[in-house]
């Protein structure tokens, strides 16, 4: 059992699952709504291209989400657009994440998403990670979200703290702005846990700085980490979260 006050989620692959994703089927009814069938083959060819070059589509979306914009669909600002409404169609959740959400916002814990999200290439509150959580309704859950675009507050749609600007999971840097923050609301980095699939970016560096840690493998297992549990299921934060006065 972890007594804890905050708990913040990963977003890629443990919030939002990718698996429904199926990008050349998605590729070429953009290329057939906008009345260019000449164009699929290339440009799904063009995008396994890019998934054998950085290993997967969640690098890509990640890291890389503007080459899918400028090699794949040619910079072509009708098709973005499509791409981005026609990807939210496909995502889907962890399983039973929502009725764990609403679970631990009963208990009293504190949500928040921290994402690594480098180029969500949209402006505060039109980003990907903002339109899901809006589409889903998880704002009543997650009214921030931290990433290294800032802290936005994605109900006003604003940036509430540019601290985290240009910080990275990865690089740990995005986690030491975090302490402090949680300790100006009275948070010590042992009263919070962080969620999330990849040892590289949700895991050991969290870990590293004092905060308990939790590896989500519902949707992909990839290897080992520093985290203090391991979860299948989000309902198991049920039985291994307690609120701490």
């Amino acid at each position: 059992m972890l007594e804890v006050k905050w708990v913040g989620f990963d977003y890629g692959q443990c919030i939002m699952e990718p698996g429904g994703l199926r990008n050349p089927l998605v590729i070429g009814d953009i290329s057939k709504q906008l009345g260019q069938p000449e164009l699929i083959a290339d440009r799904i060819r063009r995008y396994h291209i890019l998934n054998e070059t950085y290993g997967g589509y969640s690098r890509i979306k990640e890291g890389h989400r503007d080459e899918i914009y400028r090699v794949v669909l040619d910079d072509d600002s009708r098709a973005q657009e499509l791409f981005s409404a026609k990807e939210q169609e496909c995502l889907d959740t962890g399983e039973n994440l929502e009725e764990t959400l609403q679970w631990l916002q009963d208990q009293g814990f504190v949500l928040e998403v921290v994402s690594e999200m480098k180029k969500t290439l949209g402006a505060v509150g039109s980003d990907i990670v903002s339109r899901f959580l809006k589409k889903r309704g998880f704002t009543k859950y997650f009214p921030v979200i931290i990433s290294p675009q800032g802290k936005l507050d994605i109900v006003n749609d604003k940036n509430i703290d540019d601290r985290y600007v240009g910080k990275t999971k990865e690089g740990g840097d995005i986690y030491d702005v975090l302490v402090e923050d949680l300790r100006s609301r009275g948070i010590e980095p042992e009263e919070a846990v962080m969620v999330g699939d990849k040892p590289a970016t949700d895991i050991n560096p969290a870990h590293k700085r004092g905060f308990k840690t939790i590896q989500y493998k519902g949707f992909i297992d990839l290897g080992p980490s520093d985290a203090d549990l391991i979860i299948n299921d989000f309902a198991e934060l049920k039985q291994i979260l307690k609120k701490k006065d």
